[in-house]
């Protein structure tokens, strides 16, 4: 799965024609933005919400931004609400990732993001593959030895229920590897934080988890990280990525945000044009080194490119594993 790495685009390129809105060199662009966060306050979402909204206000992009909470679903009852209420939504932007294409491939919600406006992905956070730091696995060939001499006894574990991320990054480096995605043993744990504590206890001999937590808990020195699911090694890291190990994976859980259907496409190019002009900002760096996100814009079509080639990497996969 490629995810396409976008130059910045110009202050020119991000000028927008919109009542309202003024050029992006640092000037206003919109006079306020929504927030809907289909979770709670603290997550993944909420986070990278409030960080956009910060990064846009603080930079003077947007004028004001207000930020809504409202669980429930999966992150249904979110979407149903931006897509019941249309007419009333044209300054609101909901945030989601991954989850929208893997709980509307498996009927979670029987919206999928075809029903939503795409406005544009904005950061990611790749996957890796980690083991305690006392280790005697210092590669991902070391684990497949590993694995292969004793596949009974070697677990996996992860933060997600089977058939989620943290389960079908694992499967897809296996599948990479020449090995059955269905043969090894997945431990599911209700969070990362209860999954750390089953690798650490020896519980399961490896973790999938989000490379931000990853990276964090590596600098602290209680893992050691094996593989990254990027396509080049991060900036900043010596992880070594899945591909420079000979295995073709490459994810992301890509973060971004969406509007109502049927809004106005003046408004639309108004809010690509302020998250793109965003990205040359201080503001925007501090938020983004803050939360060790990685910058990734798919403005669009693109987006949309992306969203249709991740929802058929997942859907084979989860039809490979039995889930869908």
């Amino acid at each position: 799965m490629r995810f396409t790495r976008r130059v910045m685009m110009t202050a020119a390129a991000a000028m927008v024609a919109f009542s309202g809105a003024a050029q992006a060199d640092g000037h206003q662009m919109l006079d306020e933005l929504h927030f809907l966060i289909p979770g709670g306050a603290g997550g993944g979402w909420d986070g990278t919400a409030r960080g956009t909204g910060e990064a846009l206000t603080d930079s003077g992009l947007v004028g004001t931004a207000s930020y809504e909470n409202m669980s429930g679903g999966g992150g249904g009852v979110a979407i149903a609400h931006l897509i019941e209420n249309a007419e009333s939504m044209g300054n609101t932007m909901m945030v989601n990732s991954t989850p929208i294409v893997i709980r509307s491939l498996t009927g979670v919600f029987p919206q999928s993001f075809r029903d939503l406006t795409l406005v544009a992905g904005t950061i990611g956070d790749y996957a890796a593959l980690v083991v305690p730091a006392d280790s005697e696995l210092t590669s991902m060939e070391d684990l497949l030895r590993a694995y292969r001499a004793d596949a009974s006894s070697f677990a996996i574990g992860g933060g997600s229920v089977p058939g989620g991320m943290d389960h079908l990054v694992a499967a897809m480096a296996m599948e990479a590897a020449g090995e059955d995605p269905t043969g090894f043993n997945y431990i599911p744990y209700d969070a990362g934080g209860a999954a750390m504590a089953g690798l650490l206890s020896g519980e399961i001999q490896a973790l999938s988890t989000g490379f931000s937590e990853a990276i964090a808990l590596a600098d602290q020195g209680e893992v050691r990280i094996l593989g990254v699911t990027a396509p080049e090694r991060i900036d900043g890291s010596d992880a070594p990525t899945m591909m420079e190990q000979g295995l073709d994976v490459e994810f992301v859980n890509w973060r971004g945000f969406f509007a109502a259907p049927g809004i106005d496409e003046a408004q639309v190019e108004a809010m690509r044009g302020a998250l793109a002009a965003m990205y040359e900002t201080e503001e925007w760096e501090a938020v983004r080194a803050r939360n060790g996100w990685v910058n990734i814009h798919n403005p669009g079509e693109e987006f949309e490119t992306f969203l249709e080639n991740q929802e058929q990497q997942i859907g084979d996969l989860m039809r490979t594993l039995g889930f869908l």
